[in-house]
């Protein structure tokens, strides 16, 4: 039988968010303006913290990873899917389709441990503001970054690597509007038994233990702002956390209910509306959140413009 190097299939059309003509140039402006957000958004994010010395800190500095990882997920995703809107043919190539995918991968799993990372840097700040500095080192920081970019690396590669072993002879329509794993194997006439298997285990490990991770951090998060008797005081902790709060939420949310399910039970439709959320949505807002709900970002930024106007 041959493998998925020798598919008869040497390119895939996309069969996109809608098939119906009067919504593609809407959905096309619509797209354009959440990509245009998200990379001045993002890119802003980076460079803004990078030119501002008091956000030389570790919380910005696994912020400012976020937005890099938020800026590439979404350029993988998002220019093609644009380009489909004005193209006749949805038309994909093989090594396009497999390179997108592992990017995607790439950087979704990257995002589920960047946040976790992140909730265990509040953790420390919180709970342990004496020792902060010590625990919360730039050798730590620059650790627990690579470790990130690692996993998400690998996970990647093994998907990939397990997808490039299946038959491609079915069809060739994949029904969503970018190279998603489980479209994917709905075309295979191969046994995805083994890709099935490692989907569950590997989105179980990858989504339930940074969120147990996260969840962990925020019960002694919870439990130590309780204790602190003045009224700002416990204001000022939770407004450090509730952006991050919403960010997992929402980024958490839309992965578990497209991920944690069997291929054969989960709707196509849902999955899409799902996969919006996760893939161009929560990488426009994630910036947003932490601009409009961070005072450090805003005052970084007030100096950033008083310099720019005295110039």
């Amino acid at each position: 039988m041959p493998t998925g190097n020798d598919s008869m299939i040497t390119k895939f059309i996309l069969a996109g968010l809608t098939d119906q003509p009067e919504l593609q140039l809407p959905l096309l402006l619509l797209f354009l303006g959440i990509y245009v957000v998200t990379a001045v958004g993002n890119l802003g994010m980076i460079i803004l913290i990078s030119l501002s010395s008091n956000l030389h800190t570790p919380m910005y500095y696994f912020l400012s990873s976020l937005s890099f990882i938020d800026l590439c997920h979404s350029t993988v995703i998002t220019p093609k899917m644009l380009v489909n809107f004005v193209a006749e043919k949805n038309i994909i190539s093989y090594p396009e389709c497999i390179t997108q995918l592992y990017f995607f991968l790439v950087f979704a799993i990257s995002e589920c441990y960047m946040l976790a990372a992140m909730a265990y840097d509040r953790y420390v700040a919180i709970c342990s503001p004496l020792l902060y500095n010590v625990i919360m080192s730039y050798q730590a920081c620059f650790s627990l970054i690579l470790g990130v970019y690692t996993i998400g690396v690998v996970c990647a590669f093994v998907h990939t690597g397990c997808l490039l072993r299946i038959h491609f002879c079915k069809f060739d329509v994949i029904n969503n509007y970018f190279c998603d794993l489980i479209s994917l194997l709905r075309l295979s006439c191969s046994s995805t038994y083994v890709n099935e298997l490692l989907i569950l285990i590997f989105s179980a490990i990858n989504i339930l233990a940074p969120s147990l991770t996260i969840l962990a951090s925020y019960v002694f998060i919870i439990a130590t702002i309780l204790r602190i008797r003045s009224t700002e005081g416990r204001s000022k902790a939770f407004s450090t956390c509730s952006s991050h709060v919403m960010a997992v939420t929402i980024f958490y949310g839309s992965a578990a209910f497209m991920y944690l399910q069997p291929s054969s039970n989960s709707s196509t439709d849902q999955g899409k509306v799902s996969s919006v959320f996760y893939t161009i949505v929560v990488p426009m807002l994630n910036p947003l959140i932490y601009s409009l709900r961070n005072k450090d970002v805003n005052v970084a930024l007030k100096k950033i413009k008083e310099k720019r106007i005295v110039l």
